[in-house]
């Protein structure tokens, strides 16, 4: 009787809130994006807690794996932490100083062949434009012949006042959103090193909580779906980065080899956005091109044909090889988890869809492989045994 009642009305709780859902599903989504807004550092933080881990746990590792004595046990997560934010940490700087230097030379060559182009092009204007005819054209001579002075001064203002709103505007906007991107960072980063440091009591105080609140099969299925999850995502940013080394030596190779400029900084920066699966290399190629172009426009061409070659070679050869096998997702889902992804949450989405599309085919060919797999038979009663004996 107590199990005739029970399963109404879960149904009905479960009708209900599906139509306050629905029904208020405007509001219910503006709470959610405000809560996920205020919690952005502490998901962000997470993030970079899992990241740093990767290479924590491999320095760990390395980092007198058989002392036992309680110096060395107290100082590995201390030391082993430091030396992985300073690994990170010493690659980007060494991005930026191959980047930036070489990107502001090519922008400032690039400013001092147009200057005389736009001289040039100011000169022919001004031999065949007649002052007084642009004066009578936007209203500032009268109709006596004299110049409307008092309507030049006050478009002039008008000008000024406008342009210096917008200016200081453009400068509150950009110091607001500064302070807000560094108030981000250093809290998630404060926020990562606490989950880093406790890592495993936190570890332990989620089990026993999903323990106590969830039956032993769901308990059993959770813990299944997180480890394939936390294993996907492993294998996933550790050939992510494999793959973008690869690539990134490729390129300065191969541009060392057909003698293009910018050689380093051009490989180290499609390196670095090959991070992002499938359509990230070309985002540096392009900014690549455009920095040869500045120096040959032909070189620039044969470098974009240089790097459709190399794309071709990486998408078929490498990128399987290092990023798909390690994942054991198909290159057919891998295009398909990126452009959902990319059209969903931008370069976010991409870097997400392709492992979480990894765990979902994971979990799914175990499932097929155990249902489709006939049972064995059961042995026969030991009367039949004796008999056929």
């Amino acid at each position: 009787m107590k199990h005739e009642w029970k399963s109404p009305l879960r149904f009905g709780a479960v009708l209900f809130l599906l139509y306050l859902a629905i029904h208020y599903w405007g509001k219910l989504s503006a709470l959610m994006f405000l809560a996920l807004g205020a919690a952005f550092p502490l998901v962000l933080g997470a993030v970079i807690a899992y990241a740093v881990n990767i290479l924590m746990s491999m320095y760990e590792r390395w980092y007198f794996p058989s002392g036992t004595s309680s110096a060395v046990i107290k100082s590995r997560r201390p030391v082993c932490l430091v030396l992985a934010y300073a690994s990170l940490i010493a690659i980007v700087v060494l991005i930026v100083r191959m980047i930036i230097p070489e990107l502001a030379d090519s922008v400032s060559l690039l400013i001092r062949e147009m200057v005389p182009m736009l001289e040039d092009l100011s000169l022919k204007i001004n031999e065949n434009l007649d002052i007084n005819q642009l004066a009578a054209f936007s209203g500032l001579i009268l109709a006596d012949g004299t110049i409307d002075w008092k309507e030049i001064l006050t478009t002039a203002v008008n000008w000024i006042v406008t342009g210096l709103g917008g200016v200081m505007g453009s400068v509150m906007s950009l110091t607001s959103a500064t302070i807000s991107a560094l108030f981000t960072a250093v809290v998630s980063v404060i926020f990562s090193i606490y989950l880093l440091f406790g890592k495993e009591k936190l570890q332990r105080n989620c089990a026993r909580v999903l323990k106590t609140y969830l039956k032993p099969k769901w308990y059993s299925r959770l813990i299944y779906f997180l480890e394939t999850l936390n294993t996907c995502f492993h294998n996933f940013v550790v050939g992510q980065c494999t793959e973008a080394v690869i690539l990134g030596l490729l390129c300065m190779g191969g541009m060392l080899l057909f003698r293009f400029p910018y050689a380093s900084m051009v490989g180290a920066l499609v390196g670095f956005t090959a991070l992002i699966p499938v359509a990230g290399a070309y985002i540096g190629a392009g900014v690549g091109a455009f920095m040869i172009f500045t120096s040959s426009p032909l070189q620039a061409l044969l470098f974009l044909v240089f790097i459709a070659v190399l794309q071709q070679l990486e998408g078929n050869l490498i990128y399987p090889k290092v990023v798909g096998s390690s994942i054991g997702l198909p290159g057919i889902w891998v295009l398909a988890a990126v452009t959902v992804g990319g059209g969903v949450l931008g370069i976010g989405g991409m870097l997400l869809a392709v492992p979480l599309t990894a765990t979902l085919y994971q979990m799914l060919r175990t499932d097929v492989v155990r249902r489709s797999t006939p049972a064995p038979e059961p042995p026969a009663p030991q009367s039949e045994q004796n008999t056929e004996q």
